[in-house]
C-alpha cells in the first residue's frame, strides 16, 4: 500500500474519531484542559508528539501541490509542537489557556472535515 494512502486513512480516522469522542463526551474538553496543568502529563504529550511528527515526516514528507500535503504538514506540525511543549513547558500551558472553548470546537469541526477529505481520497468515495 502506498505510504500516503495509508497516512491519509490513519490521520482521517483519527481525526474523525476524535471529533466524534468529544462531540459524544464534552466534558473530556474540560478535563484535557485542566491537564495541561500537570507538568508529567504535558511532557508525554511532548514526547508523543515528537515521536507522531518524526515518523510521519521520516515516512512521508512529500512537498506535492495536491492532498498530499496534508499529512506533511500535520506530521510537520506535531513534531513542532512536541518540541515547543517540551521546550516551553510554561507558554505552551498559557496558550492552550487562551484557546476559547468555541475556538477548540470551531477546530475539532476543522478536522473533522480535513479527515474526510483524507478518508475520501484513500478511499476515493467520491469522484471529482
Amino acid at each position: 500500500m502506498d505510504i500516503s494512502l495509508f497516512l491519509a486513512k490513519f490521520w482521517g480516522w483519527f481525526f474523525i474519531l476524535f471529533f466524534s469522542l468529544f462531540l459524544l463526551y464534552p466534558k473530556r474538553i474540560k478535563q484535557m484542559f485542566a491537564f495541561a496543568e500537570d507538568d508529567k502529563f504535558m511532557i508525554i504529550l511532548s514526547i508523543f508528539g515528537i515521536l507522531i511528527g518524526l515518523l510521519n515526516i521520516l515516512a512521508h514528507n512529500i512537498w506535492a501541490k495536491d492532498w498530499r500535503i496534508i499529512i506533511t504538514l500535520f506530521g510537520w506540525f506535531s513534531l513542532l509542537k512536541g518540541i515547543s511543549q517540551f521546550a516551553f513547558p510554561g507558554f505552551a500551558t498559557k496558550w492552550i489557556w487562551n484557546i476559547d472553548f468555541k475556538w477548540f470546537q470551531f477546530l475539532l469541526f476543522l478536522l473533522f472535515i480535513v479527515g474526510l477529505i483524507l478518508l475520501n481520497q484513500a478511499y476515493q468515495l467520491v469522484q471529482y
